[in-house]
């Protein structure tokens, strides 16, 4: 195993013990963390993103991942996460393909992959049914992860 699939193995053993500190000790200074529902975090942004979501979880959030593959540039990685939405209370079991890109040993980029439409399916009910698919729902889930994301950011500094 290279250094940086060992990388990728310990910030996925950490996630899914919920252990911040290891999780972050992966990442660059300057990462860039990308996905369907926060799109684009940097650094102290994206840092943040993953402390609010693990204590959301209250560790409950169970992590698989799998395919793990890297080589001195990048990697990829598939993970599943299964917790409880906070803002519904509904179960979501949401299957990502990750890619990323390596600096200095650690990961500068991060890039996850989910089909939207039925993450808001299971984090919706019938109304991420009917609407997860639009333009406006896909906009207003964005939306409210960033301004989620801001006030934790305020409540940490």
């Amino acid at each position: 195993m290279n250094e940086n699939q060992k990388t990728l193995h310990k910030f996925y053993a950490a996630f899914a013990t919920s252990n911040y500190q290891d999780m972050i000790s992966c990442y660059h200074p300057n990462i860039v963390f990308t996905d369907p529902i926060f799109h684009t975090l940097e650094a102290k942004d994206a840092l943040n993103m993953w402390k609010m979501l693990l204590e959301k979880g209250e560790g409950k959030t169970v992590i698989e991942y799998s395919n793990i593959s890297a080589n001195e540039n990048e990697g990829t990685a598939n993970w599943i996460a299964t917790y409880l939405f906070s803002a519904t209370n509904r179960r979501v079991v949401n299957r990502v393909r990750a890619k990323f890109i390596f600096q200095d040993g650690l990961i500068i980029k991060h890039t996850d992959t989910f089909d939207l439409y039925k993450w808001s399916q299971q984090a919706f009910g019938f109304k991420g049914y009917l609407m997860g698919w639009t333009g406006f729902m896909k906009e207003k889930i964005h939306e409210n992860a960033v301004a989620s994301l801001a006030s934790y950011s305020k409540e940490v500094l």
